[in-house]
């Protein structure tokens, strides 16, 4: 069997991983911008509790690698009855969060103080000026490398199958034990998660462009 043949042949099973692979990452990267968010507040405040709070947090996401991370959610949740999904899903979250807090603080900070100034001149608190002045800039500056780390994260749930999630990954292993072709059904994969970090890029180019147009 070539491998066209047995690229048509399996697709229904892995058009379905591919599905599992997109809800995991979407869902998780939702759940990891408001982790994000709120830990590059932690780091850029002046209160110095709060910046080592954050700092352990992205020192323990860096220093320990994504499937321990996976692995302690799945199994150190088990009480909780949390499912496969959302263990992962939560273990991408946690993992991502950190990455995305050190985007939003560079971005909040490369932002021009005195914008923030003009801000409350006008009577805004710090708050409110945070919001409808900086962080809308902010976040136009931080589309590309937070694109960058939606594609990473989609990637990253391919780790999933060591906890036994038939995602995209999973599919292709088991497929090639089972024919003893494991080359063949890796090729095949590539060619899916090609196409969904085509379709990631896609989305991030149309969220800058509005973005960009709304200037």
């Amino acid at each position: 069997m070539d491998l066209f043949t047995k690229f048509i042949d399996t697709y229904p099973v892995f058009l379905k991983g591919m599905l599992l692979t997109f809800q995991l990452t979407i869902v998780s990267v939702f759940i990891a911008i408001f982790i994000g968010l709120f830990f590059a507040f932690l780091k850029i405040s002046r209160v110095k509790v709060l910046e080592w709070i954050a700092d352990i947090y992205i020192f323990l996401v860096r220093g320990t690698p994504l499937v321990v991370q996976i692995f302690i959610f799945y199994f150190g949740l088990t009480a909780l009855d949390i499912s496969q999904f959302w263990s992962v899903v939560l273990g991408l979250a946690f993992h991502n969060g950190a990455y995305i807090a050190e985007i939003f603080r560079g971005s909040i900070q490369s932002i021009d103080k005195g914008q923030m100034e003009a801000g409350r001149s006008l009577g805004m608190t710090a708050g409110l000026a945070m919001r409808r002045i900086i962080l809308p800039q902010a976040f136009r500056r931080a589309m590309p490398p937070l694109g960058n780390q939606f594609i990473i994260a989609m990637k990253d749930s391919s780790l999933a199958s060591f906890i036994g999630m038939y995602e995209l990954f999973n599919v292709a292993t088991t497929y090639g034990s089972n024919e003893y072709d494991y080359m063949s059904y890796l090729l095949i994969v590539a060619v899916y998660y090609l196409v969904l970090v085509l379709i990631f890029s896609i989305l991030v180019n149309m969220i800058e462009k509005k973005m960009a147009s709304s200037d």
